[in-house]
């Protein structure tokens, strides 16, 4: 008789090079190639923007914890490893060390690339869903799209949808301007139509462009259900 499959856990994946990134996914390990350089400074990107005024600037609307792929443990065989990931401080008064971090976070925000994104579209989305985490946001740099989701009773309902000619205030971090000229990498080598003009927006509201080339998530459903 086959021996029954062993699923891992955390233990396992401590086993692996730091500079590995892994997670464990349903009690399998997946690994990821390293970032691309947009990813990058999307996730860099994001840290200042999101980070300097809710954590690192006690003169703004801090009370949170913002860090970059951090280990999260949502079960004992589900662990992964956000590229930017946020807890209210109310909720986690101190991270210290701790590694990985067993308290469900307030704000999750995957950077898509082509090795992740149907990691972080379907298995993590069902996965944050289930364990009640209230906000997601999903950037494509390749299209330079920001998503925004926020849950309410199990579902991903959107918030937004947001290209780099919008200025935003996006839920949960609706205190501060989000420009995301700045925060999504420039693309001289793609061209918006007239359509497309710098604007500020509001959470709920549409990208001004609503010409064919606008890209598909952009039209995306209002109400999202991780499958079961």
């Amino acid at each position: 008789m086959e021996a029954a499959h062993k699923l891992k856990t955390y233990e396992d994946l401590l086993a692996i090079p730091e500079d590995v990134h892994a997670e464990l996914h349903a009690g399998e390990i997946v690994t990821q190639p390293g970032s691309l350089s947009d990813h990058s400074r999307v996730q860099r990107s994001m840290s200042h923007f999101i980070g300097g005024p809710f954590d690192d600037d006690t003169d703004g609307p801090d009370g949170w914890w913002i860090f970059t792929e951090m280990d999260v443990r949502f079960t004992r065989h589900d662990v992964t490893r956000p590229d930017l990931v946020g807890w209210r401080r109310s909720r986690l008064p101190s991270p210290g060390n701790l590694r990985p971090i067993d308290v469900v976070p307030d704000w999750i925000c995957e950077v898509l690339s082509p090795s992740n994104a149907r990691h972080d579209r379907v298995f993590k989305a069902r996965l944050y869903a289930q364990h009640g985490v209230p906000f997601y946001w999903l950037i494509d740099p390749a299209e330079r799209l920001l998503e925004a989701y926020v849950l309410k009773d199990s579902q991903w309902l959107l918030a937004g949808t947001w290209d780099d000619t919008e200025v935003a205030r996006v839920p949960p971090f609706e205190a501060v301007e989000l420009a995301l000229e700045a925060v999504l990498p420039a693309a001289a080598h793609l061209t918006f139509p007239p359509c497309c003009t710098r604007r500020s927006a509001t959470p709920g509201s549409a990208p001004a462009c609503t010409s064919s080339s606008v890209p598909a998530p952009a039209r995306r459903s209002a109400s999202w259900r991780p499958a079961p």
